[in-house]
C-alpha cells in the first residue's frame, strides 16, 4: 500500500438515537472475543464524551467488499466488519440497485455503471486495508442485523467511511448514528461534483448488439412464471432477469446475474456449433 507501514485505524462509532451515554448492553456471545478487555490507549476516532466507546487491537485478514472486511484480533478470532453508514454498490449487475443511487437510472447502462463502481470500490478497500493492523471501537451496540460488527474505520487518522463518500465509492445508508451528517455532507459534495459512481454517463455503456426488446421476448405462461424452457437463447433470458433483478422467476439458480447458462447466448443453436476433432 504505497510503502505505508503505519498502523491502520478502524473505529466502531454506532452511536444510535437514544444510545449515546447509557450503559453498554450485555450482547453475550456477540461481543468481540472475550479476551480483549484492555482497549489501547487514545486510540484514533474514539469519542471522549462517550463512555460506551471501547477499542480493540487487530489486523484485516480479507476484503469482503468495498463496505465488509474481516479482521482477526489477538487471541485468533476472526469477526466481520461491516462499514456503518455507507453502502458500495454490490459486485454483480444483477444484484445492484439503481434506485438506492440518485440520479442513477433502473437501465442496463444505470446496473452496469454500479457493477463497475462496486469492483472500483473492493479495489480500493483491498488496496488500502488488506493485511494493516487495525484499531476495532465499538459504541454500546455492537451488531447489525446480521450479526456484523457495524465500524467506522480510521485510516492514518482519517475517517476512512467519510473517505469512500467523499471520493465517490459509496452513498450515505442513511440510519442514526452520530456521523450522519458528516456523511451526508460528504456524499453531497460528490454529487455536485460528479466523482466516482455519481459521474454516470449513460454513452460510456453503449447497448449491447443483442439486448433484447419487449416485444422479442416470449409471451408470459399462463401461469405467470417463466422457466428457462421458454427462451431460445440467454439474451432473452437475461432480459428478462434484467427487468426483474430479484429474480421471481428464479432464471438465475446460482445467483452470479447470468440466468439460464445452459441456454446458447445470442441464437447460436449447439448444433450450429463446429465439432470438436
Amino acid at each position: 500500500m504505497r510503502g505505508r507501514r503505519n498502523t491502520v485505524g478502524v473505529v466502531v462509532l454506532l452511536l444510535l438515537a437514544g444510545c449515546a451515554g447509557a450503559p453498554v448492553p450485555d450482547v453475550g456471545t456477540d461481543s468481540p472475543p472475550a479476551d480483549l478487555e484492555s482497549p489501547p490507549d487514545d486510540p484514533n476516532g474514539v469519542d471522549p464524551n462517550d463512555p460506551d466507546d471501547t477499542a480493540w487491537t487487530g489486523t484485516v485478514v480479507r476484503v469482503v467488499d468495498g463496505d465488509t472486511m474481516e479482521v482477526e484480533f489477538p487471541n485468533g478470532e476472526v469477526d466481520t466488519v461491516r462499514l456503518l453508514g455507507v453502502d458500495t454498490p454490490e459486485t454483480s449487475a444483477g444484484s445492484t440497485s439503481p434506485g438506492e443511487f440518485e440520479g442513477i437510472p433502473e437501465t442496463d447502462a444505470g446496473r452496469a455503471h454500479l457493477k463497475a463502481w462496486g469492483d472500483e470500490a473492493s479495489t480500493f478497500a483491498e488496496s488500502e486495508l488488506a493485511g494493516e493492523e487495525v484499531t476495532v471501537v465499538t459504541g454500546g451496540d455492537r451488531r447489525g442485523s446480521y450479526g456484523r460488527l457495524l465500524a467506522v474505520l480510521y485510516v492514518d487518522g482519517e475517517d476512512f467511511n467519510e473517505r469512500l463518500l467523499t471520493e465517490g465509492y459509496a452513498r450515505l445508508y442513511d440510519t442514526e448514528f452520530a456521523k450522519r451528517d458528516a456523511y451526508a455532507a460528504a456524499e453531497g459534495d460528490a454529487r455536485e461534483r460528479g466523482v466516482g459512481l455519481w459521474s454516470f454517463d449513460a454513452s460510456d455503456y453503449p447497448t449491447d448488439v443483442s439486448e433484447v426488446d419487449d416485444a422479442d421476448l416470449p409471451p408470459l405462461p399462463d401461469d405467470g412464471d417463466y422457466d428457462c424452457g421458454d427462451f431460445d437463447t440467454r439474451a432473452e433470458a437475461n432480459a428478462v432477469l434484467d427487468r426483474s433483478p430479484d429474480d421471481p422467476h428464479n432464471l438465475d439458480a446460482d445467483g452470479d446475474g447470468e440466468a439460464c447458462e445452459s441456454l446458447p447466448e445470442f441464437g447460436i443453436t449447439p448444433a450450429a456449433l463446429p465439432v470438436s476433432p
